[in-house]
């Protein structure tokens, strides 16, 4: 099979698209051009007062029905190309289409008069849609061809080799034997075609290098991503070696191996124990976080909502005691479905959610959590009446280390990637997450904040 493309472009998406689109279009507009064919037949005698030989009316009647026929099929067969590198794709399918056509047009300028009809311009039009989708060796080869094609025709008919097709009611005298008039229009259009893929392909040829330059700096970014993920894992996993052995060397002391302990110290070592933990953990999380970015590492597990939330929600007591806050909790589904997912990474979201509402909520504040169910879906809403977010900023609340712009001043802490993680993990279990401010619990001063979160049911 003919390697049309350079090799880069086999892995990129968006250009084989393109071209898809560009088949499909051609083949809309083919069937516009039978249309116009099949008008220009009918009408010819009564608009144009034009007349055709019996030849000619057979002809032009079979390429407008074989031109019909073969869209027909390319239209059918559109859906079974696919983007193999070394095999028939959609560039192939393409020029497939374009020699169809050259041979249809072809056809068409030489029973409607060769060198005597307007048509043979629209070799022209083919010219620079080819330029715009092929590559330049290819559509040059098609141009060289096309003129040597055409001066072999109008040649031939000049010499007589070949009968000349008239079309009766279009010129007061026959050009085809003018030999000036020939060479005249013979050298327009040649000049015309060349010009034309020059400036078309070119223009095309700058588009694909900008192109091939994006996508190269897009492999850039993902291997400084990768590089980065892993970076941050050994990091966190040298981090992790020293909290792990004073954690266990808390649960030594207070195991009391080493020998009974005050209970005063007792209480205080537990403390330190329940926090050294929750380092840990955090430091699991970390590293789950990285390696489903680096790797795609993602449990597929039954999970229960409520055996995730409400533990979540139970880990941020202390805090909402302590601000005065009232969360409430509605779990509104009729039937408790599970979903397929990985349970760590759904807590890590909710979690994020949960304990953004507490900090942004303030003294005082209000925040529900609700969870109701749908026929595919499950959504839930972490809703609060905090300082809410500007509406400029929502559309780039979950962009990685994006902090809104009223929170900057602030002495609120913060990263800005919780909200990024939440998204990521969300559309990884094939869900969606929204964002809306005011919230359903604003006041004057407080607009809040409401995020929804929808994770489809397994249907399998």
């Amino acid at each position: 099979m003919i390697q049309l493309v350079p090799f880069w472009i086999n892995s990129y998406v968006e250009y084989w698209n393109t071209i898809h689109k560009r088949n499909l279009w051609l083949i809309k507009l083919r069937y516009g051009a039978v249309i116009m064919l099949a008008v220009f037949l009918v009408s010819a005698r009564q608009i144009l007062s034009l007349s055709f030989s019996r030849e000619q009316d057979t002809a032009l009647i079979i390429i407008t029905l074989s031109i019909l026929i073969y869209n027909l099929l390319l239209h059918y067969g559109r859906q079974f190309v696919k983007q193999e590198s070394g095999k028939f794709n959609p560039l192939h399918f393409s020029l497939l289409q374009m020699i169809l056509d050259l041979t249809a047009l072809g056809l068409i300028v030489y029973y409607t008069g060769s060198i005597e009809t307007p048509l043979f311009m629209l070799f022209v039009f083919h010219m620079i849609i080819g330029s715009l989708i092929l590559p330049g060796a290819v559509i040059y080869t098609i141009a060289c061809a096309v003129i040597l094609l055409f001066n072999l025709l109008i040649f031939s008919e000049y010499f007589r080799f070949i009968p000349h097709h008239s079309v009766n009611g279009l010129l007061a005298v026959p050009l085809y034997t003018n030999i000036n008039f020939i060479i005249a229009y013979d050298v327009i259009f040649s000049f015309v075609i060349i010009v034309s893929v020059l400036i078309a392909n070119n223009i095309a040829s700058q588009l694909y290098k900008i192109e091939q330059q994006l996508v190269e700096l897009l492999d850039k970014l993902k291997a400084a991503e990768e590089e980065k993920q892993k970076y941050i894992i050994g990091i966190v996993h040298e981090i992790k070696t020293p909290l792990a052995a004073v954690h266990s060397y808390l649960d030594i002391v207070l195991d009391k191996i080493l020998g009974p302990v005050n209970s005063r110290i007792e209480e205080r070592l537990q403390r330190a124990r329940v926090r050294s933990g929750e380092a840990i953990q955090m430091i699991n999380d970390v590293l789950k976080i990285s390696k489903l970015r680096l790797l795609d590492e993602m449990a597929k597990e039954a999970i229960e909502l409520s055996d995730i939330i409400v533990p979540v929600i139970k880990k941020q007591s202390v805090n909402l005691r302590a601000k005065h806050i009232m969360l409430n909790y509605f779990d509104g589904r009729t039937i408790k479905k599970l979903i397929k997912g990985d349970k760590l990474l759904l807590e890590i979201a909710f979690s994020n959610l949960i304990s953004n509402a507490v900090k942004y909520v303030g003294n005082n504040g209000m925040i529900e959590v609700d969870v109701l169910d749908n026929e595919n879906f499950v959504e839930i809403e972490v809703c609060d009446n905090g300082i809410g977010i500007p509406q400029n900023d929502l559309g780039k609340i979950f962009n990685d280390f994006f902090r809104a712009s009223n929170i900057k001043d602030k002495s609120y802490e913060g990263t800005g990637l919780g909200l990024s993680v939440v998204k990521q993990i969300v559309e990884r279990h094939g869900g969606n997450i929204s964002v809306e401010s005011p919230s359903k619990l604003a006041t004057e001063n407080k607009p809040g904040a409401s995020f929804k979160i929808k994770l489809f049911y397994d249907v399998h």
